[in-house]
């Protein structure tokens, strides 16, 4: 059985100026307070199959270090979960992974909330 790797290396994070212009302005998105997920496919061209990057607002988290925290927690329950992502979609996709809320939930709550929001990004993909 091969074992998970629970990694989040270079070539999946999400840098492409363009890219992240495009998301905003073309892209779709699934939401399960208080994450929200914003995707676009990407071209069968790329080696890797997703890239993803994480926000945190700085409208509800003023100082640098707060949404640096929540960023943090964002990318560990990304990592943890993405396998449930490289198994259950058909092509690449570019992600945005943001936290928007003030309230300070724990890990394990976000970590619940990204699996869901997960799911249900699965269900939405395959519906089309």
């Amino acid at each position: 059985m091969e074992q998970k790797k629970y990694t989040y290396p270079k070539e999946e994070k999400l840098k492409s100026r363009n890219t992240i212009d495009l998301m905003f302005s073309e892209g779709r998105s699934v939401s399960k307070y208080p994450l929200r997920l914003v995707y676009i496919p990407l071209p069968e061209t790329e080696e890797n199959p997703i890239k993803v990057g994480v926000s945190v607002s700085k409208k509800h988290f003023k100082k640098a270090v707060d949404r640096n925290y929540f960023k943090r927690l964002l990318r560990e329950t990304y990592r943890h979960n993405k396998h449930l992502l490289l198994e259950n979609i058909p092509g690449n996709y570019a992600f945005m992974l943001m936290y928007q809320t003030k309230d300070r939930l724990s890990f394990e709550e976000i970590n619940t909330k990204t699996i869901q929001l997960f799911e249900k990004f699965i269900t939405h993909i395959k519906q089309q």
